[in-house]
């Protein structure tokens, strides 16, 4: 059994609890090794404290399980047929005690809920699972570490496929459309979100979509992209201009710089996820933009591209060796422009090992 299996079923003993049910495909990749996504249909991980864990999965994914590798029972459902039932049968030939479960409370739905206790009915949900699927998260592995860092060096790849597609008149959905094929076509899987690209003032919406607004000369170009490498992922930004800059693009591109660098050189083990945040804001509150930078300084990056660790005014975690990350200042001006640089990087003995390698010099596109 893994290591993090173990690690379950040592919690659920420590916890006096007889069932670890997770729902979150996410979670079911980091403990299993096998991703998917099933939508509408159910897919479950069930843990027990001394019995063999088993994957329930709809019917269509039940090879895919056991060509993942894993070594442990895994069983299917028809869509005609009613999941819970089936679970709760196989509950109950797996083990005599299904009272005392424990759930990842941030992901279990009433709706789900409902139909468990329904088929299940003496199921009381004692125990959360998030708070330990966190923690578990926190520190990476060496492996994990090694996979992070080939999915930058993928990233650092789209970046340059993005670039290269830049041209006078040519819309955002056109340039993401043709880097993720580029970088397909180049053997990377995919991406680890969608990919996000806008030009100009439409880059001063931070969360806004990839649109059909078109290019210009003058204009600047955000790319906010990730990808992923065996099950691990990468999250970047990078912001270029096309064949011109202002004297103003280029100052607030150099605070932006400044502040992302300065964030970045100063991150260290020991210090705060508040004071890090802090770092790169006094640098572009100093510069006159505190009103335009408008979301924390970084998020936790592995198996999915937000985990839980927040880089945030505020926030007293201790930042960690084997810590994953993003630095991801930015100034976003409505109407304006919008400017951000992101680095994902590994906390170490000494400070911060980026994964994305892509120049950050305000770039120049002809």
């Amino acid at each position: 059994m893994t290591d993090k299996l173990m690690s379950i079923q040592n919690w659920l003993n420590e916890q006096q609890l007889d069932v670890a049910y997770f729902s979150d495909f996410h979670s079911i990749d980091y403990l299993t090794g096998f991703n998917s996504d099933p939508i509408e249909r159910v897919l479950a991980l069930f843990v027990f404290p001394e019995d063999e864990p088993f994957i329930f999965a709809p019917a269509l994914e039940v090879e895919a399980v056991k060509n993942s590798g894993w070594q442990y029972p895994v069983y299917g459902y028809q869509d005609q047929e009613n999941p819970w039932n089936l679970i709760s049968e196989h509950l109950h030939t797996r083990t005599k005690h299904t009272e005392k479960w424990a759930v990842e409370k941030d992901q279990l739905t009433l709706n789900r809920a409902s139909f468990i206790q329904t088929a299940v009915p003496e199921a009381k949900f004692i125990g959360n699972l998030s708070p330990l699927m966190t923690e578990m998260h926190l520190i990476k592995t060496p492996d994990e570490i090694v996979k992070l860092h080939k999915a930058g060096l993928d990233a650092d790849r789209a970046f340059e496929f993005g670039f290269a597609a830049l041209q006078a008149g040519v819309s955002e959905l056109q340039v993401m459309a043709k880097l993720e094929y580029d970088l397909k076509s180049a053997g990377v899987a995919g991406m680890s979100f969608e990919t996000l690209v806008q030009f100009g003032a439409h880059a001063a919406e931070p969360h806004g979509d990839t649109s059909n607004n078109t290019l210009k000369s003058g204009d600047l170009a955000l790319f906010d992209l990730g990808t992923i490498y065996d099950g691990y992922v990468s999250d970047a930004t990078r912001t270029v201009a096309f064949q011109s800059a202002s004297d103003h693009q280029r100052d607030v591109y150099n605070v932006v710089l400044e502040a992302q660098l300065t964030a970045q050189n100063a991150a260290k083990p020991g210090m705060t996820a508040g004071e890090l945040d802090g770092i790169a804001r006094d640098v572009i509150t100093k510069a006159g933009y505190s009103d335009y930078f408008v979301h924390r300084l970084g998020h936790g990056i592995g198996s999915s591209v937000h985990e839980s660790i927040q880089i945030a005014q505020g926030n007293d975690l201790i930042l960690q060796p084997g810590m994953s990350f993003s630095i991801e200042p930015g100034i976003y001006i409505p109407g304006d422009l919008g400017i951000r640089i992101e680095d994902s990087v590994i906390m170490t003995e000494t400070g911060v090992d980026s994964y994305t390698h892509s120049s950050k010099e305000l770039r120049i596109i002809d």
